[in-house]
C-alpha cells in the first residue's frame, strides 16, 4: 500500500505532436471502473494487497472475495482499509464461497475487470466468463518452479535455498522449489547435503521460535499431498525422505506433513509435472546445460525459476532460454520485490502482471484527446498529405 501510495503520485501520460498545425494531443489513463479481486488462502493478506491496493490507486472501485477458508484475515485487511479513509462504496468485502459469489462476481455487468489467483482449472471459468461479456481480466495460476544445480554451483548456497524454497511455507506458495533440476557431477553430493538439511527442519506452529515448517491449510489437502507420494512411488521415483502425515505428539493433532523428497525423478512423471502445492520436491539428475535447460522447460508452467551457476555466460544463456516470467541467478525461486512485475508465462497467466508499475495496465485504460484550437476542419490522413 505504501509503494502504490507513491504511484499515485507518479502516473504518468503522454504529450504527443500531431500531423496538423494547430492540433494538440494528449495520452492519458483513466480508471477501468469496478474491479472483482478473487484471492487465494495461502497468502491472505499479501495477495489481496497487491491486488487491491493498485487498483484503489488507480482509481477505480473494489469487490473483494477472499477464499472462504481465510475471512478473519480479510475481515482484518477490510478494516485497515477502511480506517485509512477509503470512501464509503470505494472498497467492498464479499464472503462466500467461490461458487456463489465468485460467479456473480463474473457475470455482474457493472464489474468491469477482474484479477484472479488460483487454480489454473478455476482461472480457465474466469477467463471464459470475462471474455464472454469483453470484460479486462488478469490471471495468475499455478507454477511447478526448477531449481536448476549446474556443476560449478556453490552447493553449500544452493541446498540452503532449495530447501528454504521447497519447505518454507510448507511448500504452499506458487513460486515453491518443487523441481531441483541438478547436473551429473555434483547430483550425489548435493542430495546428500539436501536430505541432510531437509531432515533437520523442525515441524510445529508457525508462530513458535525455531519451527521451520508448519501445518498445511485443512485435511483435504493434506490427502491430497498424500497421494502424490503414492503418485511418485507408482512411477519408480524413490522416496529418499519423508513421504507421510506427521503423527508423532501435537503434531497428530493438526494437519502436518512431513517434508519429502523424491530421487530419480525423470521430466516426464506426474510429480514432475503437475503442482502438488505442499511439502514436496522432486531432485532430478541431468546430464548437461543442454539438459537442464530442456527439463526446466518441460512443464505447462512459467513464473518462477532459478539457475545456480558462477559462469556468466552460463548465467546469460539460461537467462535467454528459460521460459518463465521471473529468473534468479544464485537466489531462491521465491522472494519478488513490489516494485517489479509479477506474474508468469503459459499457463501460469494471461500476460498480465501485478506488481510494480505495470499494474497500471490492468486497472486503466487509454484515452486519447485531440484538441484542435487552430479554427478550421483539418481532417487526419487527407489534408496532411
Amino acid at each position: 500500500f505504501q509503494f502504490f501510495a507513491g504511484e499515485a503520485l507518479r502516473l504518468q501520460g503522454e504529450r504527443v505532436p500531431s500531423v496538423r498545425p494547430g492540433v494538440d494531443i494528449e495520452v492519458t489513463r483513466e480508471p477501468v471502473g469496478v474491479v472483482g479481486v478473487i484471492t487465494p488462502w495461502n497468502f491472505p493478506i499479501a495477495i489481496p494487497s497487491w491486488k487491491i491496493a493498485p487498483a484503489l490507486c488507480y482509481g477505480n472501485c473494489v469487490v473483494f472475495k477472499p477464499a472462504d477458508l481465510v475471512p478473519g484475515s480479510a475481515h482484518a485487511l477490510a478494516e485497515i482499509i477502511v480506517r485509512a479513509g477509503v470512501p464509503k462504496g470505494v472498497f467492498n468485502l464479499v464472503m462466500g464461497r467461490g461458487s456463489v459469489v465468485g460467479e456473480t462476481l463474473l457475470n455482474h455487468k457493472d464489474v468491469t475487470a477482474v484479477t484472479f489467483t488460483g487454480s489454473v482449472a478455476t482461472g480457465r471459468k474466469v477467463a471464459g466468463a470475462i471474455t464472454a461479456r469483453m470484460g479486462k481480466f488478469q490471471l495468475e495460476m499455478g507454477g511447478k518452479n526448477p531449481l536448476v544445480v549446474l556443476d560449478d554451483a556453490d552447493l553449500k548456497i544452493a541446498v540452503e535455498c532449495a530447501t528454504n524454497g521447497a519447505f518454507f511455507s510448507t511448500g504452499q506458495r506458487c513460486t515453491a522449489s518443487s523441481r531441483l533440476i541438478v547436473e551429473q557431477p555434483v547430483l550425489h553430493d548435493f542430495t546428500e547435503r539436501l536430505l541432510e538439511r531437509t531432515a533437520a527442519l523442525r515441524l510445529g506452529d508457525g508462530l513458535d521460535a525455531g519451527v521451520d515448517v508448519g501445518p498445511v491449510i485443512n485435511e483435504t489437502q493434506l490427502r491430497r499431498i498424500d497421494s502424490y507420494t503414492d503418485v511418485g512411488r507408482g512411477e519408480g521415483a524413490t522416496l529418499a525422505l519423508g513421504g507421510a502425515v506427521a503423527r508423532d505428539g501435537a503434531l497428530a493433532e493438526g494437519w502436518f506433513y512431513t517434508p519429502t523428497v523424491f530421487t530419480d525423478v525423470t521430466p516426464a512423471m506426474r510429480i514432475a509435472q503437475e503442482e502438488i502445492f505442499g511439502p514436496t520436491t522432486v531432485v532430478m539428475p541431468v546430464r548437461s546445460l543442454d539438459d537442464a535447460l530442456a527439463a526446466a522447460n518441460s512443464t505447462q508452467y512459467g513464473l518462477s525459476l532459478s539457475v545456480y551457476t558462477n559462469d556468466l555466460r552460463t548465467a546469460f544463456r539460461a537467462i535467454n532460454e528459460l521460459h518463465s516470467g521471473i529468473v534468479y541467478v544464485n537466489a531462491p525461486t521465491i522472494g519478488a520485490e513490489i516494485q517489479l512485475p509479477f506474474g508468469g508465462t503459459r499457463n501460469t497467466g494471461n500476460g498480465h502482471r501485478e506488481a510494480g508499475g505495470h499494474a497500471l495496465d490492468e486497472f486503466s485504460e487509454w484515452k486519447s484527446i485531440y484538441v484542435d484550437y487552430s479554427g478550421r476542419l483539418q481532417r487526419a490522413q487527407i489534408d496532411t498529405e
